[in-house]
């Protein structure tokens, strides 16, 4: 398996799908994920902006020059970034859609839990729907950018994620992999927004013909009805 597969490559940035189970920081590893790309493709050093976790696919934007490292970083912050993930549950959640919001705090062995504080909320908007007794499959959309904001969110609602050892109680009997996609990402970039969609392509659960025909209904996710953010 392919640590990554590449996107679309610019003169400012790349975007690429990354596998699951792979590290975006040199971890344990010889080589980091973006010291190999940037030797594969010869294309100099390159940008971390944003992080995805090791376990989670998807897609992950890396500028190619320190400029763009900062426009990127900049929309990041200011949250102008739209983030959409896809997420598989075999645990009924407590509801269907709507608003998870709420402080995170550090728990044990480097997890967090969600809080019903509010002082510096994590906020994530959500549909799910059911694709058969016992898989559920979820819309995310993060509107902070929190570490495991999502596997926490779904945690917090009674839905852990198939796959995740850290926090689903029988992960290592549930899914080849961590069930978590980043799916579709927007931003703007020299006057033009830029989106980009792609779905999973490794993982036996999310590769089934139902998966497939509920993310077909869900495209293009910004043009959904999202629950509110408050």
């Amino acid at each position: 398996m392919s640590a990554y597969s590449v996107i679309v490559q610019t003169p400012d940035y790349l975007i690429i799908n990354k596998a699951p189970g792979v590290s975006v920081h040199r971890d344990q590893e010889d080589t980091g994920l973006l010291q190999q790309i940037s030797a594969d493709l010869n294309c100099g050093p390159l940008y971390l902006v944003h992080r995805l976790d090791k376990m989670t696919s998807g897609l992950l934007i890396l500028a190619r020059h320190a400029e763009a490292a900062s426009i990127l970083s900049r929309q990041f912050q200011a949250r102008t970034v739209e983030k959409y993930y896809i997420a598989l549950s075999d645990q009924k959640p407590r509801k269907k859609q709507g608003l998870i919001k709420g402080d995170m705090e550090r728990s044990r062995r480097g997890s967090w839990k969600l809080t019903s504080g509010q002082k510096n909320p994590a906020i994530t908007r959500f549909f799910s729907c059911s694709l058969q007794p016992g898989l559920r499959l979820f819309l995310l959309r993060p509107l902070t950018g929190k570490t495991h904001q999502l596997r926490v969110a779904l945690k917090s609602i009674g839905s852990a994620i198939v796959g995740d050892q850290r926090y689903h109680s029988v992960s290592a009997a549930t899914g080849d992999r961590g069930y978590l996609h980043a799916w579709s990402i927007a931003f703007d970039w020299q006057g033009q927004r830029c989106e980009y969609l792609c779905d999973p392509t490794i993982g036996e659960l999310f590769l089934q013909p139902l998966v497939k025909q509920q993310l077909e209904h869900w495209k293009p996710p910004a043009s959904l009805a999202w629950p509110g953010a408050s």
